[in-house]
């Protein structure tokens, strides 16, 4: 049977990564993060009779504390205050202008009753629920349609007790499609910080729709020069053979900023996705400037993926300070024919792995299809993706990289990588082109071809200075571990 995670797997960990070098330092690339803002109203979930017993239901109390603070929208906003204590609740709505913040010893437990987190209707960019056909529970903590909303607190704990959904979901008796636990819906000014997330059914955080383009005037120039989303200092934690419990899926989002978090789960740490195939490709809202910095972590799927479901686009995405370790993939890319969409301007660099299958993986052919009305002639775009300043240990395979025959991934560009490779066959590619240059081991046929000068704008983001830059501090990492 999954074993949960539970406060003392959580101690551990803090212990463990107190002293880590991905921890926040110097300046932060996401600007203007406001976690700490101090609101004018405040009150204590206890005010509304909720009891902190790890029994007692609190959905009403959450709901109605809410519905209370809503009064406060217009006049500065307010802050929910959960203090020390085991508060078991459904689903309940954030609204904008709000702080939630839980104190350093305070637990919101998800109920283990299915009822409790109500079904809605699928996301049009999916036309269906991701796992079954028709609805999927709401999230945890679930809102749509906000401005500036804060979760946050003094490192406490949110868990969605995901072990009887993983169950639900093994031997096949789920209804609808299993929930995250936070999902925010066509919101701007999120910020979420300071926390530990545990146990979700499904994708831990999922932010959907966030886009500038939601709002106008003044605030629309605001959010663009800002992040919609910033997900910052957080800790993700599953089993590893817990189903599907994705840590941050960035979706049909733009100026979505991850740093500074530890993520252990059992599939991707970070998806990038848009939509699934026809109904992606129809709503048309992609997922685009997208920083990720100072990730680690460790997964039986992928660090950072993009896809499978990126019918809408996904482009202008940037990733560095990453590391992997004791995980199937470093790097990933799925798509399929009927995908449609395209993932383009890609920019990931300063990796390092340890122990980890395959260091970088792309997937023409990942296959799921929400029902049968896609076109299977409507492929993806794939191109303009570089990968640079690499290093790993102990890994199975360099990349295997399989594009789509008649639809070649192109300008696919690796600089400066060192891998240290278990395989007699590290490289296995097919229809992709692309350039590549210091790169060990040697990579396969179609990659092999040092970029010259007037080539330099195919690959993204990737200057003379940058291509030619030296191998220096190589064999640091490995002495940290």
């Amino acid at each position: 049977m999954t074993r949960s995670f539970t406060l003392v797997d959580v101690l551990l960990v803090l212990a463990l990564l107190s002293d880590a070098s991905w921890a926040a330092k110097g300046n932060s690339c996401c600007k203007q993060t406001n976690s700490g803002e101090i609101r004018p109203h405040s009150v204590s979930i206890t005010e509304f009779g909720a009891v902190g017993d790890g029994s007692t239901l609190n959905t009403k109390a959450f709901q109605n504390a809410i519905f209370y603070l809503n009064s406060f929208a217009d006049k500065g906003g307010a802050k929910l205050f959960v203090p020390a204590g085991q508060w078991l609740t459904g689903s309940f709505d954030l609204i904008s202008h709000l702080t939630l913040w839980l104190d350093k010893d305070a637990v919101i437990l998800g109920s283990t009753n299915s009822n409790d987190w109500p079904v809605v209707d699928p996301l049009p960019s999916y036309g269906r629920g991701r796992e079954l056909p028709g609805g999927r529970h709401r999230s945890l903590i679930y809102g749509r349609n906000l401005t500036d909303v804060i979760i946050t607190g003094n490192n406490g704990i949110i868990d969605g007790q995901g072990d009887i959904w993983w169950n639900w979901f093994w031997n096949g008796s789920l209804n609808y499609t299993r929930p995250h636990l936070v999902e925010l819906m066509n919101s701007t000014g999120v910020v979420i910080s300071n926390l530990t997330f545990l146990n979700s059914p499904f994708w831990t955080i999922h932010p959907v729709y966030c886009s500038f383009y939601e709002v106008g005037g003044e605030l629309r120039l605001f959010f663009w020069m800002n992040s919609q989303v910033t997900v910052q200092n957080v800790r993700i934690l599953a089993p590893h053979d817990s189903p599907n419990t994705d840590g941050i899926d960035p979706d049909s989002s733009d100026n979505v900023c991850i740093e500074d978090c530890y993520i252990s789960t059992g599939d991707d740490l970070i998806a990038i996705k848009s939509g699934w195939d026809e109904y992606g490709t129809t709503y048309g809202r992609p997922s685009t400037n997208i920083t990720i910095r100072r990730l680690i972590g460790e997964t039986q799927s992928a660090g950072i993926a993009i896809g499978s479901e990126m019918s809408g686009g996904v482009s202008q995405v940037y990733a560095e300070s990453l590391q992997f370790f004791n995980s199937r993939t470093g790097i990933s890319i799925k798509t399929s024919p009927g995908r449609g969409g395209y993932v383009r301007d890609i920019y990931i660099s300063n990796v390092t792995l340890a122990n980890v299958d395959i260091a970088i993986r792309f997937i023409g052919h990942y296959g799921e299809h929400p029902d049968k009305f896609y076109d299977p002639n409507d492929l993806p775009s794939i191109g303009r993706i570089t990968i640079k300043d690499v290093i790993g240990e102990n890994i199975k395979f360099a990349g295997l990289l399989e594009g789509i025959k008649g639809d070649d991934f192109l300008n696919i560009c690796l600089s400066n990588i060192t891998l240290h490779v278990t395989s007699d066959s590290p490289w296995n590619c097919s229809y992709i082109q692309g350039y590549s240059d210091l790169v060990y081991p040697k990579t396969c046929e179609p990659l092999k071809e040092i970029v010259s000068p007037e080539q330099y704008s195919e690959c993204y983001n990737l200057s003379r200075h940058l291509w030619s830059s030296s191998n220096q501090n190589r064999g640091a990492w490995l002495r940290s571990w």
